[in-house]
């Protein structure tokens, strides 16, 4: 995962508050529900020493959110807020959380947010029929959601059995309509794919209309295509069967890529381009070696030395004086392994802790080796 959008947790001082909140909104009594929930965790984050700032502006955002929201909106929420009350993180979750934090600490608790993050595998979602088509975009982590309504021609959008002569003539005129208003759809899909680079392309809608799209989709998103018979673009049209439909393909990408990383570090370990353990990542971070940080969703509870910036790291005080750090904090070793990992513009994966080479909380896919990087075990 790209966590650059992490990056201005860290240019901000703490201490954070941290919550990752059930911000859903179902009932008739939403907005008295979201109130009472978020009231909860403004009494929690007091009780834990945060200040009234960032207590309101967590609370603000909270309700925001939902302001107006519709019923049967499922969401959480993650909010992270500076010492001096402003939001350096907003984000939505998949879902409500399965593991809600309200924490107030010298440091972010950022490991439950990037387990519960949506968006974590880029999609397009394409609901078509003759006349053009609904895109939703599910970009990384970080970065909006985007809706987009493509709209053609609606010259003789049925096929007319009006006889005679002229009955060929009226059908291939709205044939050909309804394929310049696929091209143009396949057109927009094919631009966000280039700029995307999505996991999938799910298309729904009118069975025709599909088959016209899927036919004129190019080499950018043509073998990305997942197809379903459900939704459709009439109002009162069920969006749900769509929504749960890219939620599953979501979720095998997702267990796709947690495979693929702890495989990696398998592979990779095999020529050298892979470090277990938090000594050995802790110094590839240091160098800048670290392509991926491969962390365990249930870390250990350890400890790391850390200095004035992110990569003054260091797994006890001797790494520390050879550093030359002379302000020296102990911070949760997640937390700081993250730090270092957007402070070097790497990637990370969080991945089961079950499915982790020898129970081990944390790895690394190198970018580079040198005489001094250990081998991974």
């Amino acid at each position: 995962m790209d966590v650059s959008f992490l990056a201005p947790v860290f240019d901000n001082s703490g201490p954070y508050a941290t919550v990752c909140a059930d911000v859903t909104h179902t009932t008739e009594n939403a907005d008295t529900e979201l109130e009472l929930r978020v009231r909860a965790v403004a009494e929690q984050l007091q009780e834990q020493g945060a200040p009234e700032a960032v207590v309101e502006a967590v609370r603000r955002r909270l309700l925001e959110g939902n302001e107006g929201g519709e019923a049967g909106t499922l969401r959480g929420r993650a909010v992270v807020a500076a010492a001096d009350g402003t939001v350096v993180l907003d984000e939505v979750l998949a879902d409500v959380p399965r593991d809600p934090v309200v924490a107030w600490s010298p440091q972010p608790h950022l490991l439950p947010v990037l387990r519960q993050l949506a968006g974590r595998v880029p999609h397009v979602v394409v609901v078509a029929d003759r006349v053009g088509a609904d895109i939703s975009v599910a970009s990384l982590a970080g970065r909006p959601e985007q809706q987009e309504e493509v709209e053609g021609g609606t010259f003789h959008m049925r096929k007319l059995a009006i006889g005679g002569w002229s009955q060929r003539r009226y059908q291939n005129t709205a044939e050909d309509q309804w394929v310049h208003n696929a091209d143009q759809v396949a057109e927009q899909v094919a631009s966000l794919a280039r700029r995307l680079q999505p996991a999938f392309v799910l298309v729904a809608g009118e069975v025709r209309a599909r088959s016209i799209l899927t036919d004129r989709a190019g080499d950018s998103w043509k073998d990305l295509v997942v197809t379903m018979d459900e939704g459709g673009r009439a109002a009162g049209a069920d969006r749900e069967p769509v929504d749960r439909r890219a939620a599953e393909l979501v979720a095998e990408h997702e267990a796709h890529d947690e495979a693929d990383a702890v495989e990696k570090i398998q592979s990779a370990a095999a020529h050298g381009l892979a470090v277990t353990g938090t000594a050995a990542v802790v110094e590839a971070l240091r160098k800048g070696q670290v392509e991926t940080l491969v962390l365990a969703d249930q870390p250990d509870d350890e400890k790391l030395l850390v200095g004035n910036s992110p990569l003054e790291l260091g797994v006890d005080q001797g790494d520390m004086d050879a550093l030359g750090v002379q302000e020296v904090h102990s911070v949760p070793a997640d937390g700081a392994l993250l730090a270092a990992t957007v402070a070097s513009a790497a990637g990370v994966v969080v991945v089961p802790r079950s499915a982790m080479p020898g129970d081990i909380p944390v790895a690394a896919i190198l970018r580079y080796t040198d005489d001094s990087t250990p081998s991974a075990q």
